[in-house]
């Protein structure tokens, strides 16, 4: 059984993997490592999103559309309680000079010994429309 430490790794290693690819126009890195029953949330979304038949349903009418130059996976956080591990942290997209700040919380459920998103929920750090100073 892995210990503590081993599945904040894969943890953090799965969440990498996939943000690489979606900052490359390819959100199948996410849809791989969902669970059939995941929900999500997004600032662009009205609803939340039920299952993964509507999730890949949302993800393929923006395919090839996100890029994103490089990106920051700051203060993760991993939360283990029985077969659920709650991922949290911040994230910076950066395209040319321009940054967008984001909060992250991700549910994985261990399913056959791989982790898989249950619940995604993503939100503004610093909204956009709204400058900081």
């Amino acid at each position: 059984m892995p210990n503590e430490q081993e599945i904040t790794k894969t943890i953090i290693a799965l969440e990498s993997a996939a943000l690489e690819r979606w900052g490359n126009g390819d959100p199948s890195g996410f849809l791989e490592i969902s669970a059939p029953d995941v929900v999500y949330f997004d600032p662009y979304q009205e609803r939340r999103i039920d299952g993964i038949k509507s999730l890949t349903a949302l993800y393929e009418s923006i395919r090839g559309m996100v890029h994103v130059d490089r990106f920051e996976l700051l203060n993760p956080l991993v939360q283990l309680g029985g077969e659920l591990v709650v991922l949290t942290f911040n994230y910076v997209s950066f395209v040319s000079d321009k940054a967008t700040y984001w909060n992250c919380t991700e549910v994985f459920r261990q399913d056959n010994k791989h982790w898989k998103i249950i619940q995604t929920h993503w939100s503004y750090t610093r909204h956009p429309g709204i400058v900081q100073n």
